[in-house]
């Protein structure tokens, strides 16, 4: 066969060919797509007819199939013999020995918690100064009464998350009272404390922001950060210049890189140290270098300020300059749930990307009310932060007479954390700081007055914290009951520290 007839039966092939494809249902369609697509683009349609015979090879190709070379058959038997030998490993793993005896440490309250509780099995009654109960709202009756009614027109729950319908008045009044307590735009609220700053700093900072904090936070603080997936740089505990110093590292370390969200984290006053952070001096470094301030105000609000709206009122700054100030419910004002406060923008961002709001079911609103009533309450009577205040020096004057310990809390801090001095430890031969606490706490509650170590989850947390002996101040105690509790506590101190062996120089 010549060049010319190959040439005239592939022609004749190829009209054959067009002809039957022209009988198709939208062959014409196909055909002026592809004439187009090919005066312009040679190239895209060539690739278009690859991507669409690997289509057609995917969709008809066999199912996938793991290759069986290695694979044993097995009886019925043998496989009821190895499902009957399986041993699974346990949902929650057994306590310890030293789990146990902690568990068996701990008291239990009987009745309704107060400046005085009775303790079972005995119900003896002992001065309680182990309880976030310090302006001792949970006595009130216009709480008790507000809570009563609430329940009787809302119900006891939300049953759902906030988003979708179990908004309800109560917290949207709440919200609003809020705000206007600490003088900022918007507030949103959670229906857990705990989980508060775990929903807002991972809803604001993503992998690659910038997060500087504290090395003095707490766990739930620490885990929020965490869970953000942010570049953390830590500082030492309360220590403005190593936080400018961090600052200025990070300046020259991302000099020329694309700018980042970049934040400071702290607590206003660390529930572990007792200690309030130096908020001017931070606004100061934030403004300087141009970062956000998160501020967790668990501990301070309902605490410092002459009306216990926080740090803010406390160093006389307005509240407005802080970016977020995030706080708990459950502690001076006797509700639950916990906030977070700022601008507009702030609070309309946490609605939609705070995994604690969206997936969570609402506050129970008479916790909302309880809320808004207690803020009314320290609003209307700041004589209630002056007997805190009282008391809280009274307690001082006393314990500070010990030769044993020392303090870190700052000389306002209702919770006051006392620790071995160092001469102490040099002293005596004390090999379980925390075995020596739970001793003083035991000595102390056979004596009439309830305190608590301040026990920490150690394998949680980034920097584990020192063994102390954590006291929480209440105005619901007098004068004089507060100084006999501060005896009973420095009394117990002494009787332990003389059963401890001295050390041989």
């Amino acid at each position: 066969m010549t060049l010319h007839d190959t040439l005239i039966y592939i022609n004749a092939t190829v009209e054959s060919l067009s002809a039957q494809f022209t009988r198709l249902p939208g062959s014409a369609i196909v055909l002026r797509y592809v004439k187009s697509s090919y005066q312009n683009d040679p190239a895209r349609s060539f690739l278009e007819l690859c991507l669409f015979l690997f289509a057609v090879r995917y969709f008809l190709a066999s199912k996938y199939s793991v290759a069986k070379k290695d694979y044993i058959k097995l009886s019925q038997k043998e496989i009821d013999e190895l499902v009957d030998e399986w041993t699974p490993e346990p949902l929650v793993p057994a306590l310890s020995d030293a789990d146990l005896a902690d568990v068996d440490k701990v008291p239990v309250i009987m009745g309704p918690l107060g400046p005085k509780v009775k303790l079972a099995p005995a119900g003896k009654t002992v001065m309680n100064l182990a309880s976030g109960n310090m302006l001792n709202l949970l006595a009130s009756d216009r709480l008790k009464d507000v809570a009563v009614q609430t329940v009787r027109e809302y119900g006891v729950g939300a049953c759902g998350p906030s988003g979708f319908y179990a908004t309800q008045k109560v917290h949207m009044d709440l919200e609003k009272n809020i705000s206007n307590f600490l003088g900022v735009p918007a507030a949103i609220i959670y229906a857990q404390a705990f989980s508060t700053v775990g929903s807002t700093i991972p809803a604001f900072a993503k992998r690659g922001d910038i997060i500087v904090a504290d090395a003095g936070v707490g766990v739930a603080v620490q885990k929020a950060i965490l869970i953000s997936r942010s570049t953390v740089r830590w500082y030492n505990h309360n220590d403005m210049e190593d936080l400018e110093r961090v600052l200025v590292k990070i300046k020259k370390d991302f000099k020329g890189k694309p700018l980042t969200r970049r934040f400071i984290v702290t607590e206003g006053l660390f529930a572990n140290s007792g200690e309030i952070t130096d908020l001017p001096r931070i606004m100061e470094l934030k403004h300087k270098y141009k970062y956000r301030l998160i501020l967790e105000e668990s501990c301070s609000i309902g605490v410092l300020g002459r009306t216990g709206r926080g740090l803010s009122e406390y160093f006389d700054l307005p509240a407005a300059d802080i970016d977020m100030i995030i706080g708990s419910l459950s502690t001076t004002m006797a509700a639950g749930g916990g906030f977070c406060a700022g601008s507009e923008y702030v609070v309309s961002h946490q609605r939609i990307n705070g995994n604690g709001y969206t997936y969570s079911a609402a506050l129970p609103g008479y916790l909302a009310a309880t809320a808004s009533e207690a803020m009314a309450i320290m609003t209307s009577s700041p004589e209630i932060f002056v007997a805190l205040a009282a008391n809280t020096r009274l307690f001082r004057g006393v314990i500070n007479r010990s030769q044993y310990i020392e303090t870190p809390s700052d000389e306002d801090s209702p919770i006051i954390h006392l620790r071995l001095r160092d001469s102490t430890r040099q002293s005596y031969k004390i090999e379980d700081e925390e075995k020596f606490w739970q001793d003083v706490v035991d000595e102390c509650i056979y004596n009439g007055v309830l305190v608590t170590r301040n026990k920490g989850v150690h394998s949680q947390e980034v920097f584990p914290i020192p063994a102390s002996l954590k006291v929480e101040i209440t105005n619901g105690l007098t004068k004089k009951e507060t100084e006999k509790a501060a005896a009973v506590v420095k009394a117990a101190i002494s009787k332990v520290m003389s059963k401890v062996p001295k050390t041989k120089h």
